[in-house]
């Protein structure tokens, strides 16, 4: 029966289910649909685990007012005694909060979730969003049909299923996991900070303010291709394109980076993790994102936000956020492709205002926090009243 508050003044309970907020676009989602949700018609909770060393906490960095519960065991390592402990503790939490909607996120919290929901017999909705997926960039092929396998079986478990962006729940359907009356796409939303100026965005990373600049924002590792990205770096530096690279972030690459910095002398400048992403951007010209996989990455929206360009590989559901040569170049996974857009977008300044401004109004329209929130309350409510 569908809760609402004009016929029934108990709250719809949500249960939020995430393996780890590091910093990136999953916690950011989750930490905006906490804090965003009208308190008097839901209650939330979230379970969450602990992030690897090499890796900032996004709920200690950013979001210290959304508050969580901790599970051992759900964070980024596959260690089945530590599974094991998850799920257990997972079901305990299911049976005490008794969720009218489970929804986890990503890929290992969706295992865990959905099989601790199963096992406490509460019948509770069950929602999973796909923030990306793991048939490209990340398992061998062998893993990979693992993967595939027992996402199939969860899907048939789940009563709703969400992709970031159209390409990846098409990728997902191709490979049968869900169908396309299962599935939705559900872009994300956010809301930057405010956006100094260049001059003053510069002037507090220490950048000159007569270089043109391009940003690397994410975690630096093995899927982002953070090779790759230096790479480019080193093809520019020889043709003699006359653009400085800033990085923001950090991950288990980044000792290989500024190693491969220091003996090439590419005109890279690392910024090391940031809380404030919105500075970076206001610093930068343009955005370069390199990876082999995306979900629906937020780099690119919170860049288009700003009112920059971007150069992407054309890879998960980049296309969605970037209008090929309208807002930015999107790439093959070449670094001669990459590094010809970059020179593009480095040495045209009309290119890079007019670009900029097109992503602006784009991005503007189509993932803002408030669409995600009130699109969730909505379909949460929709299935509640279909059940």
């Amino acid at each position: 029966m569908a809760k609402d508050s004009a016929a029934n003044t108990q709250k719809v309970r949500v249960l939020r289910i995430i393996a780890r907020m590091n910093v990136g676009g999953p916690a950011v989602q989750v930490s905006g649909l906490m804090r965003g949700f009208d308190q008097e018609l839901f209650e939330q909770e979230l379970l969450t685990g602990f992030c690897a060393a090499d890796e900032a906490d996004y709920l200690e960095k950013v979001a210290t007012d959304v508050k969580a519960i901790r599970i051992d065991g759900l964070g980024r390592s596959i260690k089945p005694r530590a599974d094991l402990t998850a799920l257990f503790a997972t079901v305990k939490e299911i049976r005490r909060f008794k969720p009218d909607v489970i929804h986890t996120h990503t890929a290992k919290a969706g295992v865990i979730g959905r099989i601790a929901s199963i096992i406490s017999g509460k019948k509770s909705i069950r929602v999973h969003t796909f923030h990306g997926h793991l048939l490209n960039g990340y398992f061998g092929p062998g893993k990979t049909k693992l993967v595939i396998l027992v996402e199939k079986f969860l899907a048939l478990f789940t009563n709703q299923l969400l992709a970031v962006g159209k390409q990846v729940q098409d990728d997902l359907i191709a490979v049968g996991i869900g169908n396309s009356n299962k599935f939705a796409v559900m872009p994300p939303g956010l809301q930057l900070a405010k956006v100094p100026s260049k001059h003053d965005a510069r002037i507090e990373l220490g950048l000159d303010q007569n270089e043109i600049y391009c940003a690397f924002i994410g975690r630096i590792t093995q899927i982002k291709r953070p090779d790759r990205f230096l790479d480019v770096t080193a093809k520019l530096k020889a043709g003699g394109v006359k653009v400085k690279f800033i990085v923001a972030g950090a991950g288990e690459k980044l000792q290989y980076c500024q190693d491969r910095v220091a003996a090439e002398n590419l005109p890279v400048t690392f910024l090391g993790w940031r809380e404030d992403i919105e500075v970076v951007l206001a610093a930068a010209d343009f955005v370069i994102l390199t990876s082999d996989n995306e979900g629906t990455p937020l780099s690119l929206i919170q860049a288009g936000m700003v009112g920059i360009p971007v150069a992407a590989t054309n890879v998960g559901s980049t296309n969605e956020i970037v209008v090929d040569g309208q807002t930015g170049f999107l790439a093959d996974l070449s670094v001669g492709e990459l590094a010809d857009a970059v020179t593009k977008l480095a040495e045209n300044s009309d290119l890079r205002a007019q670009m900029g401004a097109a992503g602006q109004e784009y991005t503007l329209a189509r993932y803002g926090v408030e669409r995600l929130v009130k699109d969730h309350q909505d379909l949460y409510l929709h299935l509640l009243g279909e059940k």
